[in-house]
């Protein structure tokens, strides 16, 4: 096999890690990813992508709230998705054995590689690290993917709300999920060593 067939066959080099500062080209990449993901309709909340610095504030801010942790996926060093584990306030400790992994997305041209399970595990993984035990999660009725992921990762649904979202001037329904972090989804208690990517 010659050097261009090599490297044409070359396997994408995947990726998960917390993010604690984003260097100028990460900022752009994650900005980047997430406009493409927003305008496919897997975005987070927004319907169509803010100006760039809006969304540059946006990712800077979530590093400094410090009940969030930043998760990304690079493919081939390029970030190209992310999700956030949001642990409840010190005041919420009826909570405090519970987050929450919200805004996740991955650009649609990055699909394919594994990258959207890699990035829920390691919010699992860095979840089980902190101690915490339950996992929940909320999402768009439409976001087939991401509903096939989770209910394959042992999430559990436990209720759908008819006005979730409104999209072009209709209601969009979404759907709540759960997870026993101290299980393997299966109801077998020794999830809390997790296989899974490491964050």
């Amino acid at each position: 096999m010659n050097q261009m067939t090599s490297n044409l066959t070359k396997t994408p080099e995947t990726k998960v890690e917390i993010a604690t500062k984003l260097t100028r080209g990460d900022l752009s990449d994650l900005c980047q990813a997430a406009e493409d993901a927003i305008d496919a309709g897997g975005g987070f909340g927004w319907l169509k992508p803010p100006v760039r610095d809006v969304m540059e504030s946006y990712w800077k801010g979530v590093l400094l709230v410090p009940e969030r942790t930043l998760l990304v996926g690079r493919l081939d060093g390029v970030i190209v998705g992310s999700a956030q584990l949001v642990r409840p306030t010190r005041n919420n400790e009826a909570q405090a054995h519970s987050g929450q992994l919200t805004t996740s997305f991955m650009a649609p041209w990055a699909r394919g590689h594994g990258l959207a399970r890699m990035i829920a595990e390691g919010v699992e993984n860095h979840a089980r690290s902190l101690g915490l035990r339950v996992l929940n999660l909320d999402v768009r009725e439409t976001q087939d993917a991401a509903i096939t992921l989770y209910r394959s990762l042992g999430y559990h649904e436990l209720g759908r709300h008819p006005h979730y979202a409104r999209v072009g001037g209709l209601y969009v329904a979404g759907l709540y999920f759960w997870k026993d972090l101290t299980t393997n989804g299966n109801g077998n208690g020794n999830g809390a060593h997790g296989n899974g990517a490491k964050a």
